[in-house]
């Protein structure tokens, strides 16, 4: 049996303190999970991300686990020693769930004068998914249907891989990468203990208008020429519904106007920035070509001069 390097696992080092091991596993579980990954072997690798965790997420274990690590590299031949049993509190830890390493070396106090103990209680393992939501949501909030493929517990406690689904409330003023927990609907606990969670992170589905930076969102809009060399009042689209923008006259290309909190609702709101963006009409008419001509008479305009030609 060869031996687990669980900080390997998890991409650690050994010195790593408690909020690293979380930070790391919480990173890898949402690159492994089944439900968002598309790695070949996502499912094998997120069962080994949850068996380090088990170890280096839990003191005791972890403790028992540097014991015997100190004196093995990873892939080198492994046996725990006779009479080793992984320290106080490891017995009645339901193998099933783990490698054949695992068992080995948390598994010895397992069988006893009365055989193979029960599960040994213990909460379930947090999930982590993502949920895609259009930006519109993150305005007004939406009720969603989710589903997933997880781990899910009959009644007699016998775990099994299921779809099932989920109705969930996308909260007003959610902002990108944010999660949202779900209690109890992570993987189920042993012995009759919790459920984990479920943590969704949020993502905005891609828009061909809006640009969102933190609760700040971003929209190019076209004007005309004289729009922007005479001022307008115009129509311009937001995620919330149509707004009158007063255009400024002499407005140049790129100019920002602030729509305050016209962004992502929430503590602070947001602004909505609109990108002037100075749109020429084609001379692809008789008529266009006469008053693009007129204007090249008349107005003594040279956008090159402060370039000195």
């Amino acid at each position: 049996m060869e031996f687990k390097d669980y900080y390997q696992v998890l991409g650690l080092d050994k010195a790593a303190g408690a909020d690293e091991i979380k930070k790391s596993y919480r990173k890898l579980a949402r690159k492994y999970h089944p439900d968002v990954s598309k790695e070949a072997d996502a499912e094998l690798r997120m069962k080994d991300v949850n068996e380090a965790y088990a170890v280096l997420g839990d003191p005791e274990k972890r403790a028992a686990y540097d014991q015997l690590g100190s004196r093995y590299r990873d892939g080198q031949e492994f046996q725990a020693p006779p009479n080793w049993n992984g320290g106080s509190g490891f017995s009645g830890a339901d193998m099933g769930e783990y490698s054949d390493f695992f068992a080995n070396l948390f598994g010895q106090s397992a069988q006893g004068r009365g055989g193979r103990a029960g599960p040994r209680p213990r909460r379930g393992q947090d999930s982590h998914a993502k949920i895609v939501i259009d930006l519109r949501d993150a305005y007004q909030g939406a009720p969603r249907t989710i589903t997933l493929r997880g781990e899910r517990a009959d009644a007699q406690g016998r775990v099994s891989v299921q779809e099932h689904s989920l109705n969930v409330q996308i909260p007003k003023g959610v902002r990108e990468g944010q999660q949202i927990r779900l209690a109890g609907q992570g993987s189920p606990g042993t012995g009759g203990s919790a459920a984990g969670d479920l943590f969704l992170e949020v993502h905005f589905k891609p828009d061909p208008h809006y640009r969102v930076d933190d609760r700040d969102v971003y929209l190019t809009l076209p004007v005309t020429p004289w729009e922007a060399a005479l001022g307008a009042s115009i129509e311009a689209p937001t995620p919330s519904g149509k707004v009158q923008v007063k255009i400024p006259a002499n407005s140049k290309n790129g100019r920002k106007l602030r729509l305050k909190g016209r962004g992502i609702p929430g503590e602070p709101v947001g602004d909505l920035y609109l990108l002037l963006d100075i749109v020429l009409p084609p001379a692809d008419t008789e008529k266009a070509r006469q008053l693009y001509e007129m204007m090249a008479r008349e107005m003594a305009f040279n956008p090159r001069q402060a370039m000195g030609v």
